[in-house]
């Protein structure tokens, strides 16, 4: 069986998910979120998100997808595409996708869940996350919140309904 593919992203209201290979916000306790959420458990990410990041998080296994078949970084393995990535990850109960917005174009029909922090902040950005369809994802939760940088925000969790095919 395969693993449970699982969207992990910070977007704002607008959709903007990054600005320059960074994030437009500071919000410590989406970090803290994303931490809890994906430890001991693989990450699978771009490149250029690898770069923002600089290095393999610890406590998870990371899967950087390249292009480039001489691209290689010390704690981290390399596939060319997100089949390769997810097959690498077979044995695994869940795979989490964390950016960017190529690879979660790509993911977004192929997840089984999704966590959002969805930033209350209309910044400017050159990176998206695309909408969730209604008609495919149902929300299961919502907690929201006030970061101690001032911003407002909810951590939400939705599923793939079931009557909704995922794609391979």
């Amino acid at each position: 069986m395969p693993p449970r593919l699982t969207l992990i992203v910070a977007r704002a209201r607008n959709g903007v998910i990054g600005r320059d290979n960074t994030l437009p916000w500071r919000l410590p306790e989406d970090l803290a979120h994303f931490k809890a959420a994906t430890m001991g458990h693989a990450l699978i990410m771009g490149r250029k998100t690898f770069d923002s990041i600089g290095r393999p998080l610890p406590g998870r296994r990371t899967i950087v997808l390249s292009r480039d078949p001489s691209w290689q970084r010390p704690g981290c393995e390399r596939a060319a595409s997100l089949d390769e990535a997810v097959a690498l990850c077979s044995e695994a109960s869940e795979v989490f996708i964390a950016g960017g917005e190529q690879i979660y174009r790509e993911a977004l029909t192929r997840a089984d869940r999704a966590l959002i922090t969805e930033v209350e902040l209309n910044p400017e950005g050159d990176a998206f996350f695309p909408p969730l369809d209604a008609a495919v994802w149902r929300q299961l939760s919502r907690q929201t919140g006030h970061s101690s940088t001032g911003i407002d925000f909810a951590i939400a969790v939705y599923e793939r309904q079931r009557n909704t095919p995922i794609q391979s």
